[in-house]
């Protein structure tokens, strides 16, 4: 990560990186028994950057998260 970071010429620290990110979140509510409704929560443009920085993915749902 560290690496990454730095090859992007970013002042971000791993941690500080890290801390943005951490606000990520998958969802699952259910209301009145009803279906459960899964997501990820919103991700503002900081947290897009820093992604984008360290060249990952936006995270989706993703079915196969329900097995783990």
């Amino acid at each position: 990560m560290r690496q990454r970071l730095k090859r992007a010429g970013t002042d971000l620290s791993p941690e500080s990186a890290l801390a943005d990110l951490r606000h990520i979140q998958r969802h699952t509510v259910s209301i009145d028994n009803g279906a459960p409704i899964q997501g990820v929560s919103t991700i503002h443009q900081h947290q897009a950057d820093v992604l984008a920085t360290l060249s990952i993915k936006k995270p989706t749902y993703d079915a196969q998260m329900t097995l783990l």
